[in-house]
């Protein structure tokens, strides 16, 4: 999407060949690593296609249509049919994202790999989902690979161009990105496309901007995990906008349908943080972790604990993140921004150096950047880290936890000047960390009271 566009464009696209196999209703969300970036964890709701075809006469109603119960059963009816082992592939990428279970994700390679065996050429379906599941698991080159294959034979396939854009903005090529992002628009306007405009905006700070398209893409949103995945959007935007009261509403509507989205618990823990309910928080952050052991919410609830002086609760979190970043490491994984980040504040910020230079390689997204910045400061190389934290906020992002690194390492290099913008700019969302808010204030204030 072009920067001088409040709105996408829409025209018609052409009508898909009668042979085309597209997916329909099946979501697939992106986790991108930071929990500030909730919007990078964009869902992709691809195009129609016999995936999702109603039942025909005389046959037997079963599982739910496109859950992966309906669709092994599916493959196994029609094991020759490339567009059912490719839907198979997708749900099975899904279902990994929201449980945690990275084993589901050689699951779904080997249902993708099915199809693409069984059709070799032109299956774009196979192609989106492959380059979805190379980007689930952080393999963004890969990932592009596959979304520029899934572009070429399917053209007119708007998921092909989300998962384009999704590899684009994590290889840090912004400008790509919302050409992307663009032509999914063009092809297809629907809640998918509107969500990744809406992050392009969110990325460079508008959020005003962003919030108009988020509010279209929950009004085109067609499933309740469309719906949501765009209610948890806007109530990260209100966050990021200071407003937890909103955050608070928007994410109490959502739950009243989806009591059981770890997403929108995980988010209403941190609208209730801001708003000094740190029970609640805590209520909140133990039912996200019940369903979905991501690593964000068992380091948010872990740092919530600590801050509370509640050790062993806090150790309990962190000994989970341990076993986590074990098995990463152990698969031989590129680490995310949240255990480069855990590393740096309670492990070896040399390690966390590291593991942010190898993630970097592949992923040169702007959390990045800043999860590599914080881990040299830590590490005291702070020369270093100015450089990968002017990185970080050079879209104009509005991330407090950016600012108050970048103001840290500035305070850490001697200007004081340039650590109180920063800390100011932090500061403009007061609870946005349970531990670092509290240092922000105390470094802000000792900027302002020194001789």
């Amino acid at each position: 999407m072009h920067p001088d566009h409040t709105a996408p464009r829409y025209t018609p696209p052409p009508s898909p060949s009668r042979g085309s196999r597209r997916l329909r209703n099946i979501v697939v969300t992106l986790a991108l690593g930071a929990a500030l970036f909730a919007a990078g964890a964009i869902m992709l709701e691809p195009d129609q296609t016999t995936a999702s075809r109603p039942l025909g006469q005389g046959q037997s109603a079963g599982p739910p249509r496109g859950s992966i119960e309906a669709l092994q059963a599916r493959v196994a009816r029609l094991p020759k049919d490339p567009g059912g082992w490719a839907a198979l592939g997708m749900a099975y990428v899904q279902q990994a994202r929201t449980t945690a279970d990275p084993a589901t994700y050689d699951r779904a390679e080997k249902a993708l790999r099915t199809s693409l065996t069984v059709q070799s050429k032109g299956n774009t379906d196979a192609e989106v989902a492959m380059g979805a599941l190379a980007a689930a698991r952080h393999d963004f080159p890969a990932a592009l690979r596959w979304a520029r294959k899934a572009t070429t034979s399917g053209p007119y396939s708007s998921s092909a161009y989300g998962v384009l854009a999704d590899a684009y903005t994590q290889l840090g090529r912004y400008d790509e990105a919302e050409e992307a992002v663009q032509k999914m628009t063009d092809l297809r306007p629907d809640a998918a496309s509107l969500a990744r405009a809406s992050y392009a905006f969110e990325l460079k700070g508008d959020t005003d901007r962003a919030r108009a398209l988020m509010r279209r893409s929950l009004a085109a949103a067609a499933t309740p995990a469309d719906i949501a995945f765009a209610h948890n959007i806007l109530a990260s935007l209100d966050l990021q906008d200071a407003n937890p009261r909103a955050a608070l509403a928007e994410t109490q509507t959502a739950l009243r349908a989806a009591p059981t989205d770890s997403a929108l618990l995980e988010t209403r823990a941190r609208a209730h943080l801001a708003l000094g309910g740190t029970s609640k928080a805590i209520t909140d952050y133990r039912a996200a972790i019940a369903i979905a052991p991501l690593p964000h919410y068992l380091l948010g609830l872990g740092e919530l604990e600590q801050s509370l002086g509640h050790r062993d609760q806090a150790e309990e979190q962190y000994a989970l993140l341990r076993a986590q970043d074990r098995i990463r490491e152990a698969a031989g994984a590129p680490a995310d921004t949240d255990a480069t980040l855990f590393e740096a504040d309670h492990g070896n910020p040399q390690r966390a150096v590291t593991m942010a230079e190898q993630a970097e390689r592949t992923r040169p997204f702007i959390a990045v950047h800043d999860a590599h910045a914080w881990a040299l400061h830590r590490a005291g190389r702070d020369a270093e880290a100015l450089a990968h934290a002017d990185k970080a906020l050079a879209l104009g992002t509005r991330s407090a936890l950016f600012h108050y690194h970048r103001a840290a390492i500035h305070h850490a290099l001697g200007d004081s000047e340039a650590a109180r913008r920063d800390l100011t700019e932090a500061l403009r969302e007061p609870g946005f960390h349970p531990l670092h808010a509290d240092a922000a204030r105390a470094l802000l204030q000792r900027i302002d009271t020194r001789p």
